[in-house]
């Protein structure tokens, strides 16, 4: 997680939750100039250096951006942290449930992280740390996030028994099952979603697992032009959908993420099952 030394004071997540996302790009520079022409975002230096950056929306932070190793020939993708107590015992959890740690857990400034990926290959993150006053669906952080997996209810397992989701007698994030997707809540509103596969139906092999990103924008259709002009392309064309009015994208580096004009999921809480 990149983050300055500039930005609003600094809180302990609720556990489990999504406390961030973030983007490796082959060329930071170029990613800056795409995502600020695309969803009017600003930069500014994280404290790792001059390879990460914090980008801001009205002043606000919204995501990090850093420069991927020219060395590493990885796919770029958009990327969540969750919040942990401890980025040991979580990355000991996902190796004990036969799944992938790839980097750390690492020191940073503000705390330690790691990089893991599912038993579907989903890549995601691991916070253990203060984070900063963001949380998906409020402010200027992303709108929504989605992982899109071949069985929902096995992903829910999984990282229910890795993030401590909805374990009687601890502080955490809840689970709910509703309009055809797992829920996670925060306690306070709904913070991610997990979606693939019916109850009793055999998992999807078609389906590529990824967490995926909702973004806010202005203008859906001025994003999507915006994005072709800065080299990007339309994946999905902007249309109403299931979380407003919505528009999936691709950066020039292979990037996917969502622009929506709405705030995804509604704010009521999930309460456990």
């Amino acid at each position: 997680m990149s983050v300055s030394a500039h930005e609003p004071a600094a809180r302990h997540a609720v556990p489990g939750a999504p406390c961030w996302v973030s983007l490796m790009a082959r060329d930071l520079t170029a990613a800056q100039a795409f995502y600020g022409a695309v969803l009017g975002w600003t930069f500014q230096p994280g404290v790792l250096g001059g390879e990460f950056s914090v980008a801001l929306l009205e002043g606000r932070p919204v995501a990090g951006l850093g420069a991927l190793a020219h060395t590493l020939r990885v796919p770029v993708s958009w990327t969540p942290y969750f919040a942990v107590a401890s980025a040991d015992e979580a990355t000991a959890r996902v190796r004990e449930r036969g799944a992938t740690v790839a980097v750390g857990p690492l020191r940073f400034a503000h705390g330690r992280a790691a990089l893991a990926s599912d038993l579907d290959g989903a890549v995601f993150g691991l916070w253990e740390g203060t984070v900063l006053p963001w949380s998906i669906g409020r402010g200027s952080a992303p709108t929504w996030l989605e992982l899109r997996t071949r069985d929902a209810f096995a992903a829910a397992i999984f990282y229910g028994e890795v993030l401590r989701w909805a374990v009687p007698g601890e502080a955490g994030c809840v689970v709910d099952y509703a309009q055809g997707q797992v829920l996670v809540g925060d306690g306070t509103h709904t913070v991610a979603g997990l979606c693939g596969g019916a109850i009793e139906e055999a998992p999807d092999p078609s389906v590529r697992p990824r967490w995926h990103v909702h973004f806010p924008c202005s203008d859906v259709d001025t994003s999507a032009k915006a994005a072709v002009d800065a080299g990007g392309a339309v994946v999905q064309s902007p249309r109403a959908g299931a979380h407003g009015y919505e528009a999936t994208l691709r950066d020039p580096d292979g990037g996917l993420f969502t622009v929506t004009t709405a705030h995804g999921r509604p704010a009521e809480p999930v309460t456990p099952a």
